[in-house]
């Protein structure tokens, strides 16, 4: 180009070509701000993964046409509105934008996405606030119900649906409850609902109300709710009361179920109430007067009764005579028997029985009961049946240490004293001599009608064997013995027919130097001999110790303690190795033998006093 051209070109002003148009139009800078604010607010701003409300513009079977306001419209599944069969074109529903464009240019959005981000959000801000929920029971799971709350499934616990026990789950499906938030697992994102709180917190007001108009005394209808063993619990329209098992018959009763059944109707009276606890004592039995008002005025002492045996302890029976009057038989009015037995020993719960009236107090609603007065005294006519000195067998039937009780009947008790078991053994104790149970001749010693105290004896069987044992066991005589026991003091030694005497220590050395030993059988002198103690005292030192024997020309002891004079031993008593209890009877043999022969040499004695007598008569005749 020449410096003139480019001159000339310099000097023109450079083109706008923004300013032509196909027609010729032009619009200046400020015309074209302004008709592009306009066009950018008729476009929406979104953006992926955002959730926004949209508008229904078109429905088909299987597809929902949705605008947001972008520049094409998103399409939702139908499926993803079957929780509502009412939706129409026009509803604004909230959808999640899942992608702008797809590669046909589409926009992706979904309606479940959306509705489930906003639902946790919303359960989480309901859980915070405390506010109630609707929602739809979807189905039955195991504990519980499954509930569509926000487009989530929440857990409905079958302890949450309702105040009271709910048999049937089934009947729940497909109802639409309300709900509050009970428990949320943020981790797992598990909702726990209960509708039992809604009902509870109603209730509340409602127990308000009914409590503060109760009385006691007052009468109300309730609803059996739930029987246990130990009462009822009744449901008074929204508030709960209990009828313990005391207060449901005047009557016993094992269970509440004699009673009352499950959901039924009855009046109850109220007995007691705790504003705070909420808490009401409920009574059934008190409709109705108590049984012991309504008993006959013609019952008295000493009058026959009949009734079943409803408790039964150890130291007696409780006898229903009429629904709720019951009497008491104590085991020492069961049987005339004295000796210890338990209640259980004579009757047992259910039993029918026939008793007597002992006492009555109605007042005191108490009534003693006996059995063994329909039954004939057996301390009547004592004297006759047991007269002192009869021979009878008894039942042993206790040990004390002082002697055996016995049981001659029913209800005849003695006791045998431990000194009157034994003629010649020293008895410990009685278990030594005979057992429980055995059977045991006794003789009767004493009768105390008053004090109903019968005294016996075995030892009286036998004639007392002593004074043969006078003429027998004479001092510084040698018999025959058996050491039965030894101690520190000495030792027993069982000597001839049956009886037992005693050694001091010092009187049991052996000639050897040793001492005597248990079972060993020596020779035993007679140191001394009592007839009224009973007791014999011997040794075997002095059998071969001379120097142990008294000093001749020294007074004498005394043979025998007693009041009969000692009589020489007869030849035909024979010393016995063993004791036994047999030769008792042999002495008495032998005691009758003597006291004839003392009477036969008595005889000539007389004759020769009488020719003494005689003799100056016949030398002065001479």
């Amino acid at each position: 180009m020449s410096e003139e051209n480019k001159m000339g070109a310099a000097s023109q002003p450079e083109f706008d070509w923004s300013t032509v148009s196909k027609k010729g139009q032009s619009y200046s800078n400020e015309e074209r701000v302004r008709l592009s604010d306009m066009y950018e607010k008729t476009l929406s701003s979104v953006a992926e993964h955002e959730i926004l409300d949209g508008s229904v513009v078109h429905l088909t079977v299987k597809d929902v046409v949705i605008n947001i306001g972008y520049k094409s419209e998103g399409v939702v599944p139908r499926t993803e509105f079957r929780y509502s069969a009412a939706l129409a074109v026009g509803d604004k529903v909230e959808v999640y934008i899942d992608q702008l464009e797809d590669r046909n240019g589409q926009l992706l959005l979904s309606h479940r996405k959306a509705r489930a981000i906003r639902a946790w959000d919303r359960v989480n801000e309901v859980h915070q606030k405390d506010e109630v929920i609707t929602g739809v029971i979807k189905c039955r799971t195991k504990g519980g119900l499954i509930a569509d709350v926000f487009g989530i499934e929440a857990f409905l616990p079958g302890s949450q649906i309702d105040v009271k026990p709910i048999r049937d789950y089934d009947v729940y499906v497909g109802k639409t409850m309300e709900f509050k938030v009970v428990k949320i697992n943020q981790e797992f994102k598990n909702v726990v609902v209960s509708h039992k709180i809604l009902l509870e917190e109603e209730l509340e007001e409602q127990k308000k109300h009914i409590i503060s108009k109760l009385e006691k005394g007052q009468v109300l209808e309730g609803v059996v709710k739930n029987i246990t063993s130990y009462g009822v619990f009744v449901d008074l329209g929204g508030v709960d009361g209990l009828i313990h098992i005391t207060d449901i018959s005047w009557g016993r009763i094992n269970h509440p179920e004699e009673v009352v059944t499950l959901d039924a109707k009855i009046n109850v009276v109220v007995l007691d109430y705790d504003d705070e606890k909420r808490r009401i004592a409920l009574g059934l039995k008190q409709l109705s007067a108590h049984p012991w008002e309504a008993l006959s005025a013609e019952i008295n002492e000493n009058d026959k009764v009949k009734g079943k045996v409803v408790v039964l302890a150890d130291y007696g029976a409780f006898v229903e005579i009429a629904p709720g009057v019951e009497g008491l038989i104590h085991v020492s009015e069961m049987s005339w028997s004295q000796h210890l037995r338990t209640a259980h020993d004579f009757l047992k719960i259910g039993d029918e029985v026939e008793a007597v009236v002992l006492s009555i107090d109605r007042e005191e609603r108490k009534m003693s009961l006996g059995m063994k007065q329909l039954s004939t005294d057996p301390w009547e006519n004592i004297e006759g049946r047991y007269p002192q000195g009869s021979r009878h067998m008894a039942v042993v039937r206790n040990f004390t240490n002082y002697g055996i009780f016995v049981e001659l009947e029913e209800g005849i008790d003695g006791l045998i004293h431990i000194s009157d078991l034994s003629w010649t053994k020293k008895i410990k104790h009685p278990s030594d001599f005979t057992k429980i149970g055995e059977k045991i001749e006794v003789s009767v010693l004493e009768i105390d009608t008053n004090s109903r105290k019968l005294s016996l004896g075995h030892k009286q069987l036998e004639e007392d064997p002593w004074e043969v044992f006078a003429t027998v066991f004479n001092t510084e005589e040698k018999h025959r013995g058996t050491v039965l026991e030894l101690n520190d003091k000495g030792g027993i030694i069982a000597l001839p027919y049956g009886i037992e005497g005693f050694a001091p220590m010092k009187h049991l050395k052996k000639e050897d130097g040793s001492k005597a030993s248990v079972e060993e059988q020596l020779d035993f002198a007679i140191l001394e001999f009592s007839k009224d103690d009973k007791k014999i005292l011997v040794s075997h030192t002095r059998t071969w110790d001379e120097s142990t024997k008294p000093e001749v020309g020294a007074e004498p002891r005394p043979k025998v303690s007693g009041k009969s004079k000692p009589a020489p031993a007869p030849a035909k008593v024979q010393k016995a190795d063993v004791t036994t209890l047999g030769d008792i009877s042999a002495l008495s043999d032998l005691k009758k033998e003597m006291e004839a022969t003392e009477k036969e040499d008595a005889k000539p004695k007389s004759k020769a006093k009488s020719k003494k007598a005689d003799a100056p008569a016949d030398e002065s005749a001479e």
